[in-house]
């Protein structure tokens, strides 16, 4: 096998035996095809693409029986809207977005049925930022590098492998059929309503080389969500960091870094982020960290709290323990 073959594997989309149709005929502020990421092309300077909340479309792909990492639809403040083409069965989860099935309400976090000619459309965010919808066997799309994420900036990924967000008159297609067993329900669904958020962030990298009050203030002072934060990252807002270290040589960025640019305020980097970087770091949050942070709009209080890897596995191997 060649090396483009290797890490460009997948049925095209026209030798798939389709599935549901969903049309898109308003695509709101941000919807993007978004399965569980790109990993492995780093070195080539490919990003890791993937939901942001990875956790709400994992329990979304959960309700349909799909792999937790199966593609689907990130929808990013509302704004939605697809014509159902096929009877079939959705699931949402993630945020509230004001979801609704010919104008009844479609709470999130649940498998729901939906017959030809009824329009799914979503309104504004009202807790969180994405909901992800998920269909039966996950979006029919071909795979580049693995994945069939969208990366806007590096044009891959998506429907057309182009990494474009949604338009009208898109065409999303399911991978499956029907899913199978009886329906499933989220016991303890996600919320996004603390007043103040707690992320767990593992410190490293070189958080040594921050003065004393910086390392203290980033573990006891509260910071806020700027309103400069996409699917690349999040800067907070809060007490400026002091590093002495002056300049440094780029090095590998993993997801949730967090970096401290010379004005001070921490940037969380995230999917789309690059692949390296020149800042220093005091460490990286944990993955669910990051899917919390997805969900956090402009304004939320956070908090950074220290962890251990140890704790930061274990945390990662109950979660997915809770989708077998």
């Amino acid at each position: 096998m060649g090396a483009d073959e290797s890490i460009n594997q997948g049925e095209p989309m026209a030798a798939q035996e389709k599935g549901a149709t969903l049309i898109v005929r308003d695509a709101g502020a941000l919807a993007l095809v978004q399965d569980g990421g790109r990993f492995g092309v780093r070195h080539l300077g490919v990003t890791q693409g993937g939901a942001v909340d990875w956790v709400s479309l994992g329990w979304a792909n959960w309700l349909l029986g799909n792999a937790v990492d199966a593609a689907g639809i990130e929808i990013t403040l509302g704004g939605f809207v697809v014509e159902v083409q096929t009877s079939t069965t959705l699931a949402l989860a993630g945020g509230e977005l004001g979801a609704t099935l010919d104008g009844e309400p479609v709470p999130p976090h649940t498998r729901f049925r939906v017959d030809a000619g009824q329009t799914l459309a979503f309104g504004q965010a009202t807790s969180g930022l994405r909901a992800y919808l998920a269909l039966p066997g996950g979006v029919a799309a071909t795979p580049f590098m693995g994945s069939t994420s969208s990366v806007i900036r590096e044009c891959l990924g998506g429907l057309d492998g182009e990494g474009r967000a949604l338009a009208v008159d898109d065409v999303i297609v399911a991978a499956g059929r029907e899913p199978a067993g009886e329906a499933r329900v989220i016991e303890t669904p996600p919320r996004f309503t603390e007043e103040t958020v707690d992320l767990e962030m593992v410190p490293g990298a070189q958080i040594a080389q921050f003065d004393g009050a910086s390392v203290f203030a980033t573990f006891n002072e509260r910071w806020e969500v700027d309103a400069r934060a996409d699917r690349m990252g999040v800067r907070l807002i809060g007490q400026a960091l002091r590093n002495g270290a002056g300049g440094m040589i780029s090095e590998g960025i993993p997801l949730g870094a967090v970096q401290v640019p010379p004005d001070g305020q921490p940037i969380v980097l995230l999917n789309d982020r690059q692949t390296v970087g020149g800042y220093p770091r005091l460490g990286a949050l944990t993955p669910l960290a990051c899917a919390r942070l997805g969900q956090c709009p402009p304004g939320t209080q956070l908090r950074l709290v220290p962890v251990s890897p140890h704790r930061t596995r274990r945390q990662m191997q109950a979660q997915f323990a809770r989708w077998r």
